[in-house]
């Protein structure tokens, strides 16, 4: 989410300065310490910075620790020691492939009990008990006693149960059963990664219309565009932003990395006229649906991309398409889909239908529909099953056409296909944010501390997931999303994969420079998303770019998840950091979409905007100067490698920008398809919401005339794409 700045650039001396923290007592860093809350961290300019104690109460607060108090704090402490004393269980256990950890198990004291492991598979394990001698402790006024169980180093990945057999009435009855994953020790690199690296195309879906999309580029033309990619310019990949299902009604988010779900995909992404069921359709029907999608290719013609306008139209195509049911093999596929998908899609498709008749925000909603496990939102369900059925029945219908657009890409040649985004975070008034309110934090947004390039910080306005909700349900709602994200896809990018080490929360009302961080179980997490991508036989990206701590890089690197590099953002003590020193277990390109397009950055164009938006820190010949000072020296690198030549055009630049991150060792290598077009606009400028029409700008060329997928496919760029995918080594 975040950005760095170019390496050149010195802190501006008007950037604020951090207030005098109020000094948090030792009891309350025990305290914030026992629930994984900083009560300091280095910044970005490598100072050491303490977190406000009023800070860490708010944080705390939004765990459901009390701590405005010394008492609140000594009582706080006391009940975290019990805690796990309480217990039979812990709630969820990850090991990986080959480990024999020991599993702690709580009974009353002198009471026998046995553990055993209920494999996914059916079978069943003993667990036999380690020898530990630990006293006992009395808790809630009973003597507890602790016994170890060594687990075997043979239990199969997956998916298991753990199940304590006691002798006697067990502390708490609900913890005598826990979940137990098994992880791969390393993610294996799929056989499209084997041998030799894989080149690529990244592109925002949504930009890239053609003469067949509403308005808005589909998964038709991401197809298409894919195809051209393989088959011409033997691309290997297609990686595009996150897919996350936005509001069902109007006003749509723009942005894709403020999903309402991260689970589900936005039905804007349909070609409708691919849908099997139209053919069955009445005259009458089919009539009304061809004029719905003149009148959504008419949108192809604005400047700007109008997602409302688009949906409005997509959506009543698909509820005419809807009406016309399923048959036969298609209906014995959808209720497998329904099986399979279960109970989170059956929510998430009544918070959509309860929106469409009470509008959003659903905080506004008659406060028993607030409830997602309320009898008023059963009631609801029952009352309105097409409705509900609807949205349903459109994330199957997304299911199949992305299986069908990465089975387009795998026959175009490409060795992997179809890479998808994975976005940090959900709106905090989305439907996760009602469905998933128990594992979500509330009280606190997530966001970033102040960085070089954002020197008051950042709030992105997401609720964090709750580290201790997450493992008593068995990490289950993380499981489900990555999923769905590697179900029909090659791989996954994970947007600030340093979230799944640590996440800054805000406390509401707080400025973002008075976050703290709070430590997720990355054990857990990335154990989980190697697991199901070890499953899937995906490759995972970890958008590692800022400030990150070393540890977390080797961290990725030992599990096998690729990181991620930008050539303007790589530098080291004597310049533009050489491509021989690049990661091989990373994704580098020239370019990331919190910049503009190479010929913009080349020419200011980020340095512009954020001067019009009032954004500057120093005046505008500072940053032009430091800017134009960061490009000279890249610039100068490739003239030492005789990449470029004095009387080079802009064509012959961008390619001796990715010839020389073809001279790096890195897997896999990605070329922006508004590069290809010569496009000059940013798609996002970070630190804005509505000042610059962010996530809302069709692809362009230089001189912003607009760019459909049509003249792409039809040979417009494939002299200059030749040449850029012939230097990076594509097929």
């Amino acid at each position: 989410m975040s950005t760095p700045a170019t390496p050149d650039q010195e802190p501006s001396a008007e950037a604020p300065e951090p207030s005098e923290p109020s000094e948090p007592s030792e009891a309350l860093r025990r305290l914030a310490a026992a629930h994984g809350v900083a009560t300091d961290y280095w910044d970005w300019q490598g100072r050491h910075a303490p977190i406000h104690a009023d800070t860490i109460v708010a944080v705390l607060a939004a765990l459901d620790v009390p701590a405005a108090t010394p008492e609140q704090v000594e009582e706080g402490l006391a009940g975290h020691e019990d805690r796990r004393w309480r217990r039979t269980l812990p709630p969820t256990v990850v090991a990986r492939e080959g480990w024999t950890p020991w599993v702690s198990v709580h009974v009353p004291h002198g009471t026998g009990v046995r553990l055993t492991v209920e494999l996914e598979s059916g079978a069943t394990w003993d667990v036999p008990q380690a020898d530990h001698l630990v006293s006992p402790r009395w808790v809630d006024g009973t003597e507890v006693g602790e016994a170890a169980f060594e687990l075997p180093g043979t239990l199969p990945l997956g998916w298991h149960r753990l199940v304590a057999h006691l002798d006697a009435t067990p502390l708490d009855p609900a913890s005598t059963e826990a979940t137990l994953v098994v992880t791969p020790r390393r993610l294996t690199l799929p056989p499209g990664l084997s041998g030799r690296r894989a080149v690529g195309l990244m592109t925002q879906l949504y930009q890239v219309r053609s003469s067949s999309s509403w308005g808005i580029g589909d998964l038709g033309d991401l197809a298409e565009l894919g195809a051209w990619a393989g088959d011409e310019h033997g691309a290997d990949f297609v990686l595009v932003n996150p897919l996350h299902a936005a509001e069902p009604v109007p006003a749509m988010e723009p942005s894709p990395y403020l999903p309402t779900t991260r689970r589900f995909l936005n039905p804007l992404y349909l070609r409708v006229e691919d849908i099997p069921e139209i053919r069955a359709l009445d005259a009458d029907d089919r009539a009304r649906v061809a004029a719905l999608a003149e009148r959504g290719r008419a949108l192809n013609d604005a400047d700007g991309l109008d997602r409302d306008a688009s949906w409005r139209l997509k959506r009543a195509a698909l509820g005419l398409v809807h009406t016309a049911g399923l048959r036969g093999s298609r209906a014995r596929d959808y209720r497998r889909f329904l099986a399979a998908e279960g109970e989170g899609l059956t929510a998430y498709a009544t918070w959509c239908a309860i929106a469409e008749e009470h509008g959003l925000p659903w905080t506004d909603w008659p406060a028993a529909l607030r409830d997602p496990l309320g009898d008023e939102v059963a009631r609801f369900r029952a009352e309105n099953p097409e409705a509900v059925d609807l949205h349903r029945w459109m994330q199957w219908v997304l299911a199949e056409q992305v299986r069908a657009t990465q089975a387009a890409l795998r026959r175009s040649g490409m060795r992997l296909g179809l890479l998808e985004d994975l976005a940090v975070g959900v709106h905090t008034e989305g439907s996760d944010a009602w469905s998933l309110s128990s594992t979500l934090a509330t009280g606190v947004a997530v966001g970033a501390p102040p960085d070089q390039f954002n020197q008051l910080g950042q709030t992105w306005g997401q609720p964090p997931w709750r580290p201790d909700r997450l493992a008593e349900q068995g990490y289950r709602p993380f499981r489900d999303m990555v999923r769905t994200a590697l179900r029909d896809s090659a791989g996954v990018r994970i947007d600030h994969v340093i979230g799944l080490f640590r996440l800054w929360w805000i406390p509401a009302g707080m400025t973002p420079d008075r976050g703290a961080y709070v430590r997720y179980d990355h054990e857990a997490l990335i154990g989980i998303l190697t697991l199901e991508a070890e499953r899937a036989g995906a490759v995972v990206i970890g958008e590692d770019l800022g400030v990150v701590e070393p540890s977390a890089r080797d961290y990725l690197l030992e599990r096998g998840l690729l990181g991620t590099s930008i050539l303007w953002f790589e530098w080291d003590d004597d310049g533009p950091r050489p491509p021989e020193a690049y990661r091989e277990l990373c994704l580098s390109s020239v370019t990331t979409h919190d910049l503009p397009p190479t010929a913009g950055y080349l020419a200011l164009e980020h340095v512009a905007i954020r001067e019009r938006l009032g954004l500057l820190t120093r005046t505008v010949e500072e940053e032009q100067a430091a800017e134009l000072q960061a490009i000279d020296g890249v610039r100068h690198a490739l003239r030492d490698r005789g990449l470029l030549a004095a009387d080079a055009t802009p064509d012959d630049e961008l390619v001796a920008l990715h010839e020389w991150l073809a001279r790096t060792p890195s897997r896999l290598l990605a070329v922006a398809l508004a590069d290809l077009v010569g496009d000059r606009r940013a798609v996002n400028q970070p630190g804005t919401i509505d000042e610059y029409p962010n996530w809302r700008v069709p692809l362009t060329g230089p001189t912003s005339e607009r760019v459909r997928l049509d003249d792409i496919t039809e040979g417009a760029v494939d002299a200059l794409a030749s040449r850029v995918f012939g230097v990076l080594g594509g097929r």
